[in-house]
């Protein structure tokens, strides 16, 4: 029986150890090389579209025109909390949304404008109130 149990068990040690393994790093490389190119052409660009994202949405603030997800254009009118915003979509119509349905600050006013306009609809209010 000894015959049938073949010398190839002692033959696979030393230098050729090496070189297989070697043979199974180079057959790695592709994959790698895959990920890498993944990395810096897919992953890296969305992280740093989300995190602009981010902090434009933490830095909204009254006056601001944005976009909803769903594609209604408004103002925002006050901040509520860190997740919810009140914005105006129209004459008299406020919405509270989740500031994370955001997706577009489409004009940043500068402040005197801001508060030139606020003042006029403020009046434009008060001319309605009275005449009713």
């Amino acid at each position: 029986m000894p015959m049938l149990i073949s010398p190839a068990y002692a033959q696979g040690t030393g230098l050729s150890g090496i070189l297989d393994n070697q043979g199974t790093l180079l057959q790695f490389l592709p994959l790698v090389l895959i990920f890498v190119v993944f990395y810096f052409l897919l992953i890296r660009p969305q992280q740093k579209k989300a995190k602009e994202h981010r902090t434009t949405l933490d830095a909204l603030r009254r006056g601001d025109r944005v976009v909803t997800g769903g594609g209604i254009i408004g103002t925002v009118v006050r901040v509520d909390s860190p997740d919810e915003v009140s914005v105006d979509i129209a004459d008299g119509v406020r919405v509270r949304i989740v500031r994370s349905t955001i997706t577009n600050v489409i004009a940043k006013p500068d402040p005197a404008s801001a508060r030139d306009a606020a003042k006029q609809k403020e009046q434009a209010r008060a001319k309605v109130e009275t005449k009713e």
